[in-house]
């Protein structure tokens, strides 16, 4: 277990699980088990749960953003705009499925056609900052989901309590989940 603390009276403090190698083993055989099937799910079915996603994120913002600025430091107002970038990256994922396509090019040198095929490339994973506990997860985490992959997240044992509240949130949509 670690502890987390709120940064300016380092009162309040939280014991918080921290995952063991067996544990994140786990989660990656999970997330390789999962993948097969989600890679073949149409990029328009990946991104409906993503749409839900803003929209909870929207709905519990300012809950969020008191938690950034309890385990974090940040002001309300500070909090609140990093999950504003956060959302917006959800929506620019909710995009892949235009994002995603490919094309082919006849002759780009004599005999030569050029195709190029996105593709999922599997389990993904970030490992993110204690400095913005809201915002960095989500340069990763719906672009992963969106194009295909399965993702894990390890969210610094610092400010952990942001992305456990997302992640309870993530529940409601109905995203997939490997385990």
């Amino acid at each position: 277990m670690a502890r987390c603390s709120e940064p300016r009276d380092r009162r309040n403090a939280r014991a918080v699980p921290l995952a063991d190698a067996p544990e994140v083993n786990q989660a990656v055989e999970a997330a390789a088990a999962a993948f097969p099937e989600w890679r073949r799910t149409p990029p328009e079915d990946r991104i409906q749960p993503l749409f839900k996603l803003k929209m909870l994120l929207e709905d519990h913002i300012d809950d969020i953003a008191r938690i950034i600025t309890q385990e974090n430091g940040k002001t309300f107002t500070e909090a609140k705009a990093e999950m504003r970038r956060a959302i917006e990256n959800v929506e620019v994922a909710c995009g892949i499925p235009m994002m995603m396509q490919g094309y082919n090019l006849e002759d780009v040198a004599r005999g030569i056609d050029e195709m190029m095929i996105r593709q999922p490339v599997g389990v993904t994973a970030a490992i993110v900052p204690f400095n913005f506990p809201g915002m960095i997860a989500f340069w990763y985490l719906p672009y992963a989901i969106a194009t295909g992959n399965t993702f894990i997240l390890k969210p610094s044992e610092r400010v952990p309590l942001t992305m456990r509240y997302i992640y309870e949130l993530l529940e409601k949509p109905d995203c997939p989940r490997a385990s």
